[in-house]
């Protein structure tokens, strides 16, 4: 026998057995276990999101008043009424303040999260400082805004040190107050969009800045060809984010001043319909019209404004 014959019948011999074709019972378990990992999840989101909705969707068809265990079919007349009654879309004008508002927020987020992702003394410090107020929950911080707005508050009390001295009422007029509340919305979700615009511009190779400082390129170049291209997703998420929350404004001008003085948004009207005047048909209807209105946004800006994929390198 030559030597390649003996080489040959030893690479034979010592090859790996060719594994057996799985068992259909294998192939079923490999075909379900995702779906077992999967089964809490979809129950919990089909209990606390999905039933929630379909709930709203058929008392949206009836005069529920929210207590009585008696309740009639009444068609669509709840829709008809929301959109036939123009005090319940007036309240939509006040979402143009939040809007102005979130339009600075992003604008600011974007400028301290460029700043903050380039070699900058203290930048954890105020990565910190930014990104506190997020933290802090929306109950306090209205509580807290409410005592730094009113006569005689924090505010004046700043501005006295100064040589200002006013005494107009923060909170009094519909402009003055849904200023200050857009003002505190900026404040509080201000570290929310600095972390996602943070973490997008640092997940840019670095290369590509080292390569542009020796091109030449100053900050705003880098910005302007390398930044804003790379953060695009991210950026057309928060402006989704943003449109959403200033149509579904609620919790701060609710605690500081109960949607009084032309501060009353389309969720706290919903509210009110629903536990203070006990009209939980009309609420609901209400609520899903928010909803599809959000939604037809959302659908609109994304068609404006497409998803592209961004490929830097």
């Amino acid at each position: 026998m030559t030597n390649t014959t003996e080489k040959a019948a030893v690479e034979v011999s010592t090859a790996a057995p060719v594994p057996a074709p799985a068992s259909r019972r294998t192939r079923a378990w490999r075909g379900v276990t995702p779906w077992l990992f999967l089964i809490a999840p979809l129950a919990l989101l089909i209990t606390f999101t999905y039933a929630p909705i379909a709930n709203m969707l058929a008392y949206s068809f009836t005069d529920w008043d929210g207590v009585s265990p008696v309740l009639h079919w009444t068609g669509v007349e709840n829709y008809q009424e929301v959109f036939t009654r123009p005090d319940l879309f007036e309240v939509f004008w006040v979402s143009g303040y939040y809007l102005a508002a979130s339009a600075i927020q992003i604008a600011l987020a974007l400028y301290f999260a460029t700043v903050l992702s380039f070699d900058v003394r203290f930048r954890n410090f105020f990565k910190g400082v930014l990104f506190f107020p997020y933290l802090i929950n929306g109950v306090a911080i209205g509580f807290v805004f409410l005592y730094f707005f009113q006569d005689g508050g924090t505010l004046d009390s700043v501005l006295s040190l100064f040589g200002v001295h006013t005494d107009h009422a923060w909170l009094g007029t519909p402009a003055s107050a849904n200023t200050s509340l857009a003002a505190v919305s900026v404040w509080r979700y201000l570290g929310l969009n600095f972390v996602l615009f943070l973490g997008a511009i640092q997940s840019i190779p670095g290369e590509l800045y080292e390569a542009a400082e020796l091109d030449g390129a100053n900050r705003w170049q880098q910005f302007r060809h390398i930044i804003a291209p790379g953060i695009k997703p991210v950026l057309t998420l928060t402006v989704i984010l943003s449109i959403s929350g200033s149509l579904s404004v609620f919790e701060i001008p609710y605690i500081m001043t109960g949607g009084a003085t032309g501060t009353e948004t389309f969720v706290i009207q919903t509210v009110n319909l629903a536990f203070r005047f006990n009209k939980t048909g009309l609420a609901s209807a209400a609520a899903l019209v928010l909803l599809l209105i959000i939604l037809l946004v959302t659908w609109v800006q994304r068609r404006l404004v497409p998803d592209d994929k961004v490929d830097l390198v």
